[in-house]
């Protein structure tokens, strides 16, 4: 597929004198009505790092669409400021309107696409209507499949069929029309028409008039699966596979606490011994859960053969004290070192002690130990570095692939802790400078924005509803009734509570409930992220590779899900803390640049051309076959994805732009 099909060439321009090739500008125009399906194309632009200006159609001081608003000239050459437009519908501005017919006509001379965000099947979108052989109905539950066509333009990167999300199935999640095309209409997403004979669209291209449109039948919002596996091609459509930004899935796990026991669950106090608030349990006489060399293989080998690399992150004190308290050996760390190779290794401290404040914990909820003087009393910068450089020396030692410039704390602790330590503690930013530590560790569900401590950043992870302090499902279920079930059902009511939880219409079946309810809703939730282009990893804890081995199902039921969805050109990748650390934070400098109106870039042509900020890593998506112009000749950009080429990338050396050129 070549990109050629964006721009029409030789057009004339209202007011230029000849016709020449026009400039068009890498943005996309959105016009906002405030429905759920324009704010979910908006995200996903947002994301994907494609810069816009949003049109609110609620504000009545908002500008008026004009033939000035949307083009003019530069240096006597007609420029189109928009590449694409989104619209909630075919015609929000009414049909035959002044600023329908001035948009309609733009579109027509530089040849710009038009979404329609989402629409009723009607013959003025190229569409029978439902009643001429089409239905229009609940798609919750319905299987859709990427036609022929969609498979072989921008939907290319679907494997074929998906299903419609039925979370509830007593609440209507999307509503939608399927139906027949007419002249000038492909469709590339169809379904088998409901009670009906043949298939009908519900996401399709329809041409007429000089004009393109995509058009959508159905309704969504930006966290429906639905939506997600379409979005990418939605907006690779509107830019016709050129545009500023890229969005690549990935998946990471962290394994924390590996070498070190957890504290496990219990049934009958519906707390964990050993905890300072568990009433009556010192956790004495309990049986810690801690992963065996069988445990250990069983992960070798799971890796092998999924595909997938996991990240432990590893106490490396704490296996010493327990080799100590067991005989002088210990079989699991054996095992885990022989293959040392197989996995990543994450800096999780030495013994996993608590680095924030020190931790009164003679009340319920516990509170800052303070100083003779009234400050609070916090581990020093010392001891903290202390901690973090130990663990590093003992994987230095022992031969592990280990980077220095990573770390995550036990509980995410020296950062703030809210509410009891608003801020962090003041040696924590010192003793990472002393260690060489730049990328550590929070709790997204706490923080999910990357910010600095000192010289290094955060790097949120999302916290896997696997707890740590179970090992067999039965514990899980008990403790996941406890926490989601109202009192009057036995539960701690935790639910009830909190006005962003929802409790549990009924507890689960201690034998049955972590396969058939917590499995399937955290593979969900964690498959959201990766479909929303999130980078951030997530976490559980070696507690769940161990008896009933409770981290798998999740993790194999994520990948299977993945690879029936999406073909081997757009994989699922599988980046350290590094990596992601440093994509959170590219993403973060170039929205910076983009609301400060830092970066121009432009087409005309098969050229484009890119300027931002110095220093700025510029996302840029673009076909296959796209060089990189250089001082003296060209180069390959960009790596493969998804049936196009994409990378974060700079001007070439000497250049104060960067310029691509396109097959």
């Amino acid at each position: 597929m070549t990109a050629a099909g964006m721009i029409t060439a030789g057009v004339t321009a209202p007011g230029a004198a000849a016709a020449e090739e026009p400039r068009i500008d890498l943005k996309v125009l959105v016009v906002d009505n405030g429905d759920s399906p324009v704010k979910a194309v908006t995200a996903q632009l947002k994301s994907t790092g494609v810069p816009y200006t949003t049109i609110d159609l609620n504000d009545s001081g908002r500008p008026k669409i004009t033939a000035s608003f949307l083009s003019d000239t530069v240096n006597g050459r007609p420029r189109a400021k928009y590449q694409g437009v989104v619209l909630p519908n075919e015609a929000p501005f009414g049909a035959g309107s002044a600023e329908q017919t001035v948009l309609e006509a733009y579109e027509r001379t530089y040849g710009i696409p038009q979404v329609d965000a989402y629409t009723w099947a009607h013959p003025e979108v190229g569409l029978d209507y439902t009643s001429e052989g089409g239905w229009a109905g609940t798609l919750d539950g319905r299987e859709a499949a990427v036609t022929a066509a969609g498979k072989a333009g921008w939907f290319g990167y679907l494997d074929g069929a998906f299903r419609f999300e039925d979370n509830a199935p007593a609440v209507q999640e999307s509503y939608g029309y399927a139906a027949r095309p007419r002249t000038g209409f492909t469709s590339y997403v169809d379904i088998p028409v409901p009670g009906g004979t043949g298939r009908g669209s519900l996401v399709g291209e329809y041409t007429h008039d000089g004009r393109r449109e995509l058009v959508v039948t159905f309704a969504y919002n930006n966290s429906q699966q639905q939506f997600r596996l379409l979005a990418r091609g939605i907006v690779e459509w509107l830019t016709q596979g050129v545009h500023l930004g890229q969005t690549r899935n990935s998946f990471a796990v962290h394994v924390d606490d590996v070498f070190a026991p957890d504290s496990r669950w219990d049934t009958e106090r519906d707390c964990t011994p050993g905890d300072f608030d568990c009433a009556g349990g010192d956790g004495e006489g309990t049986t810690p859960i801690r992963m065996t060399a069988d445990d250990a293989a069983y992960a070798a080998g799971w890796q092998r053969e999924h595909g997938f690399t996991m990240d432990m992150v590893y106490n490396a004190g704490s296996g010493e004290e327990w080799k100590t308290e067991h005989g002088g050996t210990d079989a699991l760390t054996d095992r885990l070192l022989a293959d040392k190779a197989q996995y990543r290794w994450v800096n999780h401290t030495y013994t996993h002690p608590f680095l924030g404040c020190v931790q009164d914990t003679s009340t319920v909820p516990w509170s800052c130990a303070k100083n003779a003087d009234g400050s609070t009393r916090y581990m020093s910068r010392a001891e903290i570095a202390a901690q973090i450089r130990d663990n590093h020396n003992w994987a230095v030692d022992k031969g592990l692939p280990v980077d220095r410039t990573e770390l995550v704390t036990g509980e995410h602790s020296g950062l703030r802790t809210l509410p009891q330590q608003p801020n962090d503690n003041p040696g924590l930013a010192g003793a990472l400078a002393d260690t060489g530590v730049k990328w550590i560790a929070s709790d997204n569900s706490r923080e999910p924005g990357q910010r600095p401590v000192g010289n290094a950043l955060t790097v949120p992870r999302h916290p896997m509803n696997v707890y740590y302090n179970v090992g067999t499902a039965a514990e899980m279920a008990d403790e996941y009734n406890w926490v989601y079930t109202s009192r009057g059902d036995g539960g701690s009511g935790v639910c009830e509570d909190n006005p962003t939880s929802t409790c549990l219409d009924e507890p689960l079946d201690p034998a049955t409930g972590y396969a058939e309810h917590i499995v399937p809703q955290e593979a969900r939730t964690a498959l959201g992220h990766v479909l929303a282009g999130d980078p951030r990893p997530h976490y559980a804890h070696q507690s769940n590779l161990a008896e009933d081995r409770l981290l798998y199902p999740v993790m194999e039921k994520v990948l299977a899900d993945y690879r029936a969805l999406f073909t081997d050109s757009t994989p699922l990748e599988n980046p350290r803390q590094s990596a992601i650390g440093t994509e959170v934070q590219r993403r973060a400098a170039w929205q910076t640049a983009l609301v400060n109106n830092r970066v121009t870039a432009y087409r005309i042509g098969d050229t484009v051309t890119v300027t931002a900020p110095s220093g700025t890593q510029i996302p840029v998506t673009a076909p296959e076959g796209t060089k990189k112009q250089l001082l003296l000749g060209t180069s390959a950009f960009g790596t493969p994805y998804a049936g196009a080429r994409s990378a974060w990338t700079t001007p070439a050396a000497l250049q104060s732009a960067l310029t691509l050129k396109l097959p």
